[in-house]
């Protein structure tokens, strides 16, 4: 399989790259700076420059043509204020279903956050960032071009993966490291029967192989 993911330099990203390529699918990063493609090489990955807050539809919809999947990783990250998870957290999220869409890409996976709401109140950045990623989630689901899965993880920590998740359409609150989302993401492209699905992962018991049959109904 050819797999683009955007956000390629992100902390998942890095990881699923180093998954996919480790099993043998073609994999490209879409990041914002030139500096971070050695990272992506030295995950398996091809480096794709560009920059989803001014990039046009067509633009990435050029880089996508002939994907299998496609996943949205990308993310405003931790320091950034309110008006950068408008831009990237939801508007970029949206772009990029676009130009899946445009380009025929129909296996369309988005990593969102536990909590995601629309509808979601405040005016702290967190809050805004909850309702961004809401809102690209909603945006993502309604395109029938797209088989799309939206992934809502826990807290996310860097302790070492152990392969044991649970992955239900409600789970409650928990933590999960990295590597487990990563493992669960990669799962999930090869499960379309997992289309049409909004999950939430933590860690848990069950095998990621055996979550993800479980969640697609096998």
């Amino acid at each position: 399989m050819r797999i683009v993911i955007a956000g390629g330099h992100g902390q998942i990203a890095l990881r699923l790259e180093r998954l996919l390529a480790g099993r043998g699918d073609e994999v490209a990063g879409i990041i914002r700076k030139a500096e971070q493609a050695d990272d992506l090489r030295a995950a398996g990955a091809e480096p794709v420059v560009l920059d989803l807050e001014s990039a046009s539809v067509d633009e990435v919809a050029e880089r996508l043509r002939g994907a299998d999947a496609a996943v949205f990783a990308a993310g405003a990250g931790p320091g950034s204020g309110a008006a950068r998870k408008d831009t990237v957290d939801k508007a970029a999220a949206v772009l990029f279903a676009d130009a899946a869409v445009r380009a025929g890409v129909r296996r369309f996976l988005i990593v969102s956050s536990m909590g995601a709401d629309p509808r979601h109140q405040g005016d702290e950045i967190f809050d805004v960032y909850l309702r961004a990623k809401g809102e690209a989630d909603a945006y993502v689901s309604s395109l029938d071009a797209l088989d799309w899965t939206v992934l809502r993880p826990g807290a996310l920590t860097d302790d070492a993966g152990t392969g044991l998740v649970r992955l239900e359409a409600r789970t409650g609150r928990g933590p999960v490291p990295r590597d487990d989302v990563a493992a669960v993401l990669a799962e999930l492209i090869d499960t379309p029967a997992t289309s049409g699905l909004t999950l939430e992962l933590i860690s848990g018991s069950a095998p990621v192989s055996v979550a993800v049959k479980a969640v697609a109904g096998n």
